[in-house]
């Protein structure tokens, strides 16, 4: 991990949704709305947005608060539902999970310049979400070793 990423406390409603995470596996994921949303094998989807707050709610709540038409909802629900019966093997979503990741634990890292680094680990490989204030981008990259590089 760069040196320009210092560790950042998470708040209590952080903490309450990172607790309900562990131990789900991130299947799949989507932007949308200034957030990544991603799909768990729980049939929730834990939502972190560009500022690093976050929620978790069932599928079927995320995908109706959405902006965007009845069609692409039905569609989007479609492919939710997909991926949930066939895991891995789905080819629906724009973005499978990169790397299958057992979320074991959540850190929240900040570069002080309204930059922020949510690393999910897991024990073989896990998943960074960095996400930038100014230009209101979200990236998810995956990464080795769950995340202790």
């Amino acid at each position: 991990m760069s040196a320009q990423w210092k560790p950042e406390p998470t708040n209590t409603h952080q903490d309450h949704v990172i607790a309900h995470v562990r131990g789900t596996t991130a299947l799949a994921y989507f932007h949308a709305d200034s957030a990544v949303h991603f799909l768990l094998d729980i049939g929730f989807i834990w939502t972190i947005y560009v500022d690093g707050e976050m929620g978790l709610l069932p599928q079927t709540v995320v995908v109706s608060e959405l902006s965007g038409s009845g069609t692409e909802k039905g569609a989007l629900s479609d492919e939710i539902n997909s991926v949930l019966e066939a895991g891995r093997g789905a080819r629906t979503l724009a973005a499978l999970a990169p790397v299958e990741c057992l979320i074991e634990d959540v850190e929240f890292f900040t570069d002080g310049n309204g930059r922020r680094r949510i690393v999910l680990r897991g024990e073989a490989a896990g998943l960074a979400v960095e996400t930038d204030l100014t230009s209101a981008r979200i990236l998810v990259e995956p990464i080795t070793d769950g995340g202790r590089d």
